[in-house]
């Protein structure tokens, strides 16, 4: 069984040897270059736009503004709210207000320059705390909130009253960029007079589907999207492309010729969507024997000029806000605001790094508090197999958690390790010597909602395709999307194992909404789980169709029958076959060697009224302890290792399970110690390069420690559950929850930058000496 085995990556030759083709690499005859119009302004009225067109002539372009659009104005991802091109007013720096169209990149640019915009600028606001409820600006509605949602349990202001400590504080976390290896781009190729084909890199092609067909007017039909092989997107690439997908149809719409639009690094930057930048307020209570009583929870989630998939994404946070831990009185108010900033939208974690910050921080300070050790104070607290969560769900499969925690304190050996944080008056003293470097070691701990959960259910169905061919290898086809997280190698195994066909004779062909039913968006550590279902579904209805021609060969009824290994075999009579010769036989005897699946997820519902109900099917699990130095004298830290330990259900391919454990972590760790996106004060993006906007290097990568724990998830394939945003989601904390341990400082801000660390120990040293 191929199932379990860490066999080779299928796409691993042809990327590493550079024969993978990727949108930058594909070119049609006669293709045109795309060239947008964007708004110097955050927040300003379009008074007019006037084009040169002799200019324009001369340089054999064509211009394109909303008038010129022939279905609707709309870059459709859950709210309309969003316009292809601004017609009237225009909410943030960068905005599309015209596209220019032309034969080369160079006269594109240049003919941009025969198109004039008279703005009238307005007032503009970037904070949410600002934006809320704003008297006077209105960016959306009349208080600018696009989405509210909520948990409600117990009585909060009895649970404090029952606390002998309470602990509230408030904290920031910072927009971050997915910097994909890949930059964002697409192109666009008319067929006939109504058909389009969209070739791209993203990571959702039927949500691109339906925004092209939207703007063009054509049925769904018409509209073709053709995923090209995709270098990272981490959720960048979920919505943006139904936008930049768009502007270049519309191009190919109005030239009857290919139109290519490939954005350099800093226009991807600075125009395409991040992590929400939040302010999150908790106030927690416990018991001096360190139970939690109660914990209420303000968060700000600031969503840019437009939605895209803000309340979504604040969905996931808001239910992520408390953590895996027990706790009778619960109130978390989540809003997503609109601001005059870019929007922002998906990226790995989905709302829930922010939250469980300042979950993780707090848990740790209340631990502080009561004197106890941090991973004692949450052992105390741990979700087990038939508890509730604080949103009203019973958790009685697949929970691993307790054995995550277990598992990295053994593995990081904390309890020889931890020892309560130094008073800073010793640091100080100690630095004074000449004692700069201070070690420490801290924990989170956090949980995953696998899919998408209640909010999304609608399109929680996922489509496949299985034929075999004649010389006894197998292809299949699904509708979401390799992305580099291994996908196409998990399902490969899934298929080789449910059909006993050698794992090198599996292949999954191309992307293409032409070859599956919509089956959402590549999102939500969904792939391995719900494809992985799907395509079980189709095998098994091969199986049985084998399983009837087959089983005269073998004397047999095909009740009789199942596949081990490589073989058909039959139970009774023990005679056997191989697959590859029975799929001959299925040729030789006119067999259907071909079947579509289909998957819908387990069932989920949220009532946002009362904060409560069962929000997703199952659970990934994890802790993650890290160690740390930090300089005291300049304020850098380095990690210096991380143990993860994941609860992933079954992990169909370990050294893959292991790679998406470590890429995650130093994600997480570029989150918590470098990335941030730093605005100018009229709402621009300032950081807009890998110079100024920084990531960790394979220098600064410390010793990753991955432990899967496989506590099966019974409807997941093969016991799998979707995991792989889950490793990015809690090394933040840890990191700071370390830096405290280690100095005696605390944060309530992230990234851990050398100068934030520095005027945290000043801070600390002026309150302290005063």
């Amino acid at each position: 069984m191929a199932v379990g085995k860490s066999l080779p990556r299928k796409d691993a030759r042809v990327k590493v040897k550079g024969e993978a083709q990727y949108i930058f690499d594909l070119s049609f005859p006669d293709e045109q270059y795309l060239y947008v119009v964007r708004s110097p302004y955050a927040h300003a009225l379009v008074k007019k736009i006037i084009v040169n067109d002799e200019k324009i002539k001369q340089l054999g372009a064509i211009v394109a503004t909303a008038k010129d659009i022939p279905g609707k104005n709309i870059v459709h991802v859950i709210l309309d709210d969003w316009p292809l091109l601004s017609e009237d007013i225009v909410r943030h720096v960068g905005e599309p207000v015209a596209i220019v169209v032309g034969r080369t990149a160079k006269i594109t640019k240049e003919a941009a320059s025969a198109v004039y915009v008279e703005y009238e600028k307005i007032p503009a606001v970037f904070d949410p705390d600002e934006a809320k409820g704003h008297p006077n600006i209105h960016i959306f509605g009349d208080n600018n909130i696009f989405s509210y949602w909520q948990q409600k349990k117990g009585d909060i202001e009895k649970g404090f009253d029952e606390a002998d400590v309470i602990v509230e504080e408030q904290y920031r976390t910072p927009a971050q960029e997915h910097v994909y290896i890949e930059p964002q781009g697409c192109i666009a190729v008319p067929l006939g007079h109504d058909e389009m084909t969209i070739y791209g890199t993203m990571q959702c092609p039927f949500y691109v589907q339906r925004a092209v067909a939207d703007v063009l007017g054509y049925p769904w039909s018409k509209v073709t999207i053709i995923q090209t092989t995709t270098g990272g997107a981490f959720g960048g690439k979920e919505d943006q492309p139904n936008q930049l997908a768009s502007l270049v149809a519309l191009g190919a719409y109005l030239t009857r010729k290919p139109v290519k639009y490939l954005l350099s690094r800093e226009e991807d930057i600075e125009n395409t969507s991040k992590r929400h930048p939040a302010i999150i307020r908790v106030k927690t209570g416990a018991t001096k024997e360190g139970l939690l009583t109660a914990v209420q929870v303000e968060y700000l989630m600031n969503s840019g000029a437009y939605a895209t998939l803000s309340s979504a994404v604040l969905y996931r946070g808001a239910l992520h806000a408390v953590g895996p831990y027990r706790c009778l009185n619960v109130d978390v108010q989540a809003y997503a605001i609109a601001t005059n900033l870019v929007p922002f939208g998906a990226f790995r974690g989905f709302g829930s790094p922010q939250v469980l910050f300042a979950c993780e921080e707090q848990m740790d300070r209340v631990a502080t508090r009561l004197g106890l050790d941090p991973i004692e104070f949450r052992e105390k607290n741990l979700l087990h197999q038939g508890d509730t969560t604080t949103f009203g769900q019973v958790v009685d499969h697949s929970i691993g958690l307790s054995e995550t925690l277990k598992q990295a304190k053994e593995k990081s050996n904390w309890l020889e390790k931890w020892r309560p944080a130094p008073s800073f008056q010793f640091v100080i003293e100690e630095s004074k010597k000449g004692n700069y470097l201070w070690e420490g070691i801290g924990v989170s701990t956090i949980f995953y909602g696998v899919g998408l959960g209640s909010a999304g259910k609608q399109m929680s169905r996922t489509g496949s395709y299985v034929q075999l061919e004649p010389d006894g290898s197998v292809v299949f086809a699904v509708g979401t999307c390799e992305l580099g997280q291994g996908m196409i190698t998990v399902l490969s195994q899934i298929v080789a194992s449910e059909l006993g066909i050698d794992y090198s004779k599996v292949r999954m062909v191309p992307v293409d909404t032409s070859r599956v039913p919509d089956s959402g968006p590549t999102v939500a550590s969904r792939a391995t789980t719900f494809s992985g279902r799907a395509l079980q579904n189709a095998c098994q209805q091969i199986r049985s169709l084998m399983f009837e021609i087959i089983a005269p060969h073998l004397e047999n009824d095909s009740s009789d029958l199942q596949i081990e290994g490589n073989y058909i075999i039959s139970t009774s009579t023990e005679k056997k076959i191989l697959v590859e010769d029975a799929i001959k036989i299925m040729y030789q005897e006119r067999g259907q060697v071909a079947k579509a699946g289909w998957d819908v997820a387990p069932p989920t519902d949220y009532d946002n009224e009362k904060g409560q109900g069962n929000p997703y099917a199952a659970y990934a699990w994890c802790s993650n302890i890290v160690e740390v130095e930090v300089d005291v004298q300049t304020g850098t830290v380095q990690v210096k290792n991380i143990w993860a330990a994941h609860d992933v259900g079954r992990a169909i391919n370990p050294q893959t399970a292991e790679g998406q454990i470590e890429g995650g972590s130093l994600q997480g760790m570029g989150y918590g110690r470098y990335e941030e996106i730093i605005f100018t004060p009229e709402g621009a993006v300032l950081s807009n390069n890998l110079g100024t906007y920084l990531v960790p290097t394979t220098k600064d990568t410390p010793k990753i420690h991955s432990i899967i724990i496989e506590e099966v998830w019974d409807e997941g394939p093969y016991g799998a559950k979707g995991f792989a945003e889950q490793p990015l989601m809690g090394i933040a904390p840890a990191i700071t929850n370390a830096i405290y341990n280690a100095i005696g400082v605390r944060l309530s801000e992230i990234p851990a930058t050398p100068e934030r660390v520095w005027e945290a120990i000043q801070k600390k040293m002026k309150e302290g000496f005063e």
